[in-house]
């Protein structure tokens, strides 16, 4: 069979991205925190949301645009911040931020990015927003808001739901770890998967880029438990810019990060990277929306794979989703083309998903869902 570049569902992409990648690198990016019951919990209540079909209305002319921090974009998703995202291919990272440039969407740049911060928001063309992780006393913290605001960031990205990492099963039973090293486990596994590997040693193995330069340090298996509401109050009011939090679940947690002055909140659970008995994003997002009303920015990330599940997440209070670890199993499953056809393979079902249900555009959903029949 000829190669193809077109890429149908995520799934499909998984499945490439599972044949092309050492199984070391898979499990990174795949993988989540303990017995993974946490993503599949999430994956059952976003497939259990049931959308009202309605018929004889006019949905001829669809629009999948949104307003996002009083700009209107063309899609309704952006990209999450990944970490080590060169893993999946070289020039991962570049890809995602030209994607990002292309339809003027948020990207989110990683602390923990393979590319320096500077350069992701020089291709993203402005597009991006720089995701702080705290560590330590919070002094290195503070020096990467420095150099974000230097480099024009304009929205910060405080995830806050790692106080420690997580212990990740699939992780450690390759030996994962960051900075990225190779030992005889991982020499056995990249051997195994030779066109990964050789094109891994033209390019130059990646790093944490933002921490290649004197004075920055970052650990990744450093605790960030000292974080608490008296450093959100330095980080508000030293940060001039718009600040989302990521990482809620809890809403008492996001009735007081209202109040502490956030602009917006991340509803997450780190795609399931964190706490494996965590609630369901999907339904705590619902929660949150019922506590804060429906005029204050609520985001969304955590197990989208598909546009259906785009319309589902707005039909239930999202005002704009993030999409994370599908994107890069499509750049390692078919590089740069595969990311652009998964993308707009997302954005085709979620508009045929509103014409189904008899919308033209993502705003204004409610009543766009129907209970699943007791019967």
């Amino acid at each position: 069979m000829l190669w193809s570049p077109d890429i149908h569902s995520s799934a499909e992409a998984r499945r490439q991205a599972r044949r092309r990648l050492p199984w070391m690198v898979f499990d990174y990016i795949d993988g989540a925190a303990g017995e993974e019951h946490g993503v599949a919990l999430n994956r059952a209540a976003l497939r259990d949301i049931r959308l009202r079909a309605r018929v004889l209305v006019d949905v001829s002319r669809r629009d999948l645009g949104v307003t996002l921090s009083g700009e209107t974009v063309d899609r309704p998703f952006g990209i999450s911040p990944m970490g080590m995202c060169n893993l999946a291919a070289p020039g991962a990272d570049l890809m995602l931020a030209r994607l990002a440039a292309r339809h003027q969407v948020p990207l989110g740049v990683s602390t923990v990015a393979s590319t320096p911060l500077e350069t992701m928001i020089e291709t993203a063309e402005g597009h991006a927003w720089f995701q702080l992780y705290f560590s330590g006393d919070g002094s290195g913290t503070m020096k990467l808001v420095d150099r974000a605001e230097a480099a024009g960031y304009k929205t910060l990205v405080l995830t806050l739901d790692v106080p420690e990492v997580a212990r990740r099963p699939r992780e450690l039973r390759h030996g994962f770890t960051m900075p990225f090293r190779i030992g005889p486990r991982q020499f056995v596994d990249f051997a195994l998967h030779p066109r990964w590997s050789l094109t891994m040693l033209v390019k130059g193995k990646p790093g944490m880029a933002n921490f290649q330069r004197p004075g920055f340090t970052f650990d990744r298996t450093e605790s960030r438990a000292k974080a608490d509401w008296s450093y959100l109050a330095r980080l508000r009011d030293r940060w001039t810019g718009k600040l989302v939090v990521k990482g809620v679940l809890d809403v008492e947690d996001a009735q007081e990060l209202k109040r502490a002055g956030v602009d917006a909140i991340q509803v997450s659970s780190h795609g399931g990277r964190q706490l494996d008995s965590a609630l369901p994003p999907i339904l705590a997002l619902q929660n949150i929306r019922r506590a804060l009303g429906p005029e204050f920015p609520l985001y969304f990330d955590s197990g989208i794979r598909s546009g259906e599940d785009v319309v589902k997440t707005y039909a239930v209070g999202a005002d704009f989703v993030f999409l994370g670890r599908i994107l890069l199993f499509a750049i390692a499953a078919k590089g740069e083309a595969g990311l652009h056809s998964l993308w707009n393979a997302l954005a085709e079902e979620a508009s045929v998903t509103l014409a189904q249900i008899g919308r033209t555009g993502l705003t204004s959903l409610e009543g766009g869902l129907a209970q699943p029949d007791s019967g």
